[in-house]
C-alpha cells in the first residue's frame, strides 16, 4: 500500500508556515519542551516526517516510512533512515531518548511500536510522546475530516491518554510527566500565545507525555 504521506509531503510541510500551522507548532513545542527539557544524549524521532520537531529539539536522528518526507527532513540536517515505528532499524539500547509526535495514531500497531521504543531505549532513557486525544475537539475534528476522505486523517486512529498510558505500561514504560496544549477549539485563537499547562487536561487538543524505562535490564 502506498504511504499517504508520500503524496502530500510538500503540502504537509508548507502548512507549518501558515498562520494556523505556526501557532499549532509553537504550542506543541512548548508542551513537549515542558516534559522533555534539554535532556542531553543521543535521541531518535520515530515518525520524523519532514523533521520540523526534530530540528526544533536538536534531535539528530529520525526514522519514517515516507521517503519524500525523509528527503525534507534530511535538508534540515537530520540523519534519516527509512523504517517504521513497529520495526525500528536500530540496535537494542541505542538511544537516550525517543521523541514521538502525533505518530502513534498513524501506526498499524501502536502497542508493538511502544515495545520498539522501549527496546531501543537505554535503561536511564525517556520516551516523549505527543498525542491528539481522540475525545478532544481537535481529535474529533480530525476524525471528521478523515471520515470525509481527507488524504491523511482517513488513516489516523486517535488514542486517548489512558489508552496510551496503559499500552506504554505494557511495554515497560512508566508515565512521569505530562503537559497540555491546544486548549482552544480548532479555528479559535488561543487566549494567550504559547498557552500550555502542566498535566493531561480534559479537552486539550495536544498532550505531551514523558515515559521512563523502569524495567531493569541485566
Amino acid at each position: 500500500m502506498a504511504n499517504p504521506f508520500d503524496r502530500v509531503a510538500a503540502r504537509y510541510d508548507a502548512w507549518y508556515d501558515s498562520p494556523e500551522g505556526r501557532s499549532v507548532f509553537e504550542q506543541e513545542v512548548e508542551a513537549l519542551l515542558l516534559v522533555k527539557g534539554r535532556q542531553p544524549g543521543r535521541w531518535l524521532e520515530a515518525g520524523v516526517g519532514t523533521g520540523r520537531f526534530a530540528a526544533a529539539f536538536g534531535v539528530a536522528e529520525g526514522v519514517d516510512p515516507s521517503l519524500p518526507m525523509l528527503k525534507l527532513a534530511s535538508r534540515r540536517g537530520i540523519h534519516t533512515q527509512a523504517g517504521t515505528a513497529e520495526t525500528l532499524p536500530y540496535d537494542d539500547r541505542s538511544f537516550d531518548g525517543v521523541l514521538v509526535v502525533t505518530t502513534l495514531c498513524f501506526t498499524t500497531d501502536p502497542e508493538q511500536s511502544l515495545r520498539e521504543f522501549a527496546r531501543v531505549l537505554r535503561p536511564s532513557g525517556a520516551v516523549v510522546i505527543g498525542i491528539i486525544p481522540s475525545a478532544s475537539p481537535w481529535g474529533q475534528e480530525y476524525a471528521r475530516r478523515g471520515a470525509a476522505g481527507d488524504d491523511l486523517f482517513a488513516h489516523a486512529r486517535f488514542l486517548d491518554v489512558d489508552q496510551t498510558v496503559r499500552m506504554a505500561a505494557g511495554a515497560g514504560l512508566t508515565l512521569v510527566d505530562a503537559a497540555s496544549a491546544l486548549l482552544q477549539p480548532p479555528g479559535e485563537v488561543p487566549a494567550m500565545p504559547h498557552q500550555v499547562e502542566r498535566g493531561a487536561l480534559p479537552g486539550a487538543g495536544f498532550v505531551a507525555l514523558r515515559f521512563e524505562n523502569r524495567r531493569k535490564r541485566r
